[in-house]
């Protein structure tokens, strides 16, 4: 892909200050803390110090001050190294800051933003449920008001820094009996569970924040991937949260969330895009220096016929990525592009693993090489932030519209 036609200059020095990041201080680590699940607390201060946890917000409030491209290059430069560095920043940035970002009030933002867009403190978001994963409007969590206050009642899963995090945007039901337009959103805040780690590197906790009683995280998920990723249940026994934390309108937090969905998209795409060219970049430099029958076995077609089918796929799949964050960055419709990125994305990560590993032979098998573990962490690409069934449905539903149009 020409980069000529969605980056610039400052785009390519934000490309390569990540990408040094990522090779010199995160790839050394990656497997240590995947192998413990061991979250990746140490590389927080850092990514903080080089504003990667608030990339593309202003620097007035606290941000890197780049734009939407810059971010999404960031996610997609890690991802190639790391996939829990990659969704650590695009869970906090996507999920966990922009709802307040674009949604919140002015008082919120002063409020929250700071401390989120420089990584003082990390974020989430909360909507799946036990029963509502791909029917998200199936969200059985409640609030109900009470003079100042709401009380909230449910559970939330699979919610990424749902431990770790401090500061969280969820949803939950005002109106029962009136759909997703009975659905609102809400700020809560909690201590992060690993409190005396976040006092001891002064970075992940913000005493100011007030503790919503009732609120916790719940246990942590031992995962297939991702697991230097935090991944907890969120739970509200009578939560009391002020009525001042309503974000956004009463009854329009579904219809909220799912426009932040619809960005979140693209991020995941962008992670999946690196996974996969991770993937085929060690595959290509294994099959360039493993010799057998007395050559390099990147001279059989049975080895570079599949790199050549990695690098195509690779290709169109950035194409899709980065046209779809070159729309949004525009203020453009961009939901069909983000599906359709995120779908083919998605999966050619797991094709691309796939076959590094069988590239790589017994040893692809091993942990002694990145690419095993470089699969385990894209199978989820094709599950969270939608499943690649859901992606299919909303592509479908664009097209019948345009049809009818």
């Amino acid at each position: 892909m020409d980069d000529s036609l969605f980056f610039s200059e400052p785009h390519h020095a934000v490309r390569d200050m990540v990408r040094q990041f990522a090779r010199e201080q995160v790839a050394p680590i990656a497997s240590r803390l995947d192998a413990d699940s061991e979250f990746l607390w140490e590389s927080i201060p850092q990514m903080a110090e080089l504003g990667l946890l608030g990339v593309p917000w202003p620097e007035e409030v606290g941000g890197a001050g780049f734009d939407l491209l810059s971010y999404i290059l960031t996610i997609h430069e890690l991802a190639k190294v790391d996939a829990s560095h990659s969704i650590t920043v695009s869970a906090h940035t996507t999920l966990g800051t922009s709802p307040i970002f674009y949604m919140g009030n002015e008082a919120q933002k002063r409020r929250y933003l700071p401390l989120l867009a420089s990584g003082k403190v990390l974020g989430g978001f909360g909507l799946t449920e036990p029963g509502a994963g791909s029917d998200a409007g199936g969200t059985q969590t409640t609030a109900v008001r009470k003079g100042d206050r709401w009380i909230l009642n449910g559970t939330k899963r699979f919610i990424t820094h749902g431990g770790v995090g401090e500061v969280f945007v969820v949803t939950a039901v005002t109106n029962p009996g009136a759909g997703t337009r009975g659905i609102s959103s809400f700020i809560l805040t909690k201590d992060t569970c690993d409190l005396d780690r976040a006092k001891a590197l002064g970075i992940g906790h913000d005493p100011s924040l007030p503790r919503i009683p009732g609120f916790r995280s719940g246990k942590k998920e031992d995962k297939l991937g991702w697991r230097s990723s935090d991944t907890r249940e969120l739970i509200f026994e009578d939560a009391e949260v002020p009525h001042e934390n309503l974000l956004g309108e009463e009854g329009k937090g579904f219809i909220n969330f799912m426009k932040t969905l619809d960005a979140g998209r693209i991020g995941l795409a962008a992670l999946s895009l690196g996974l996969a060219e991770g993937a085929f970049e060690a595959a290509l430099q294994y099959a360039g220096v493993r010799k057998q029958f007395n050559k390099p076995i990147i001279e059989f077609q049975g080895v570079s016929f599949p790199l050549a089918d990695m690098a195509t796929e690779i290709e169109a799949g950035r194409f899709l990525t980065y046209h779809a964050a070159w729309l949004a960055s525009q203020g453009r419709p961009y939901a069909k592009e983000a599906a359709m990125a995120k779908l083919y994305c998605s999966e050619l990560a797991m094709r691309a693993t796939i076959k590094s590993i069988q590239i790589h032979g017994g040893y692809g098998y091993t942990r002694d090489y990145p690419v095993e573990r470089m699969m385990r962490d894209a199978k989820i690409c094709e599950i969270g932030e939608g499943t690649s069934e859901i992606q299919r449905l909303v592509i479908a539903r664009h097209l019948l519209k345009d049809l009818a149009d």
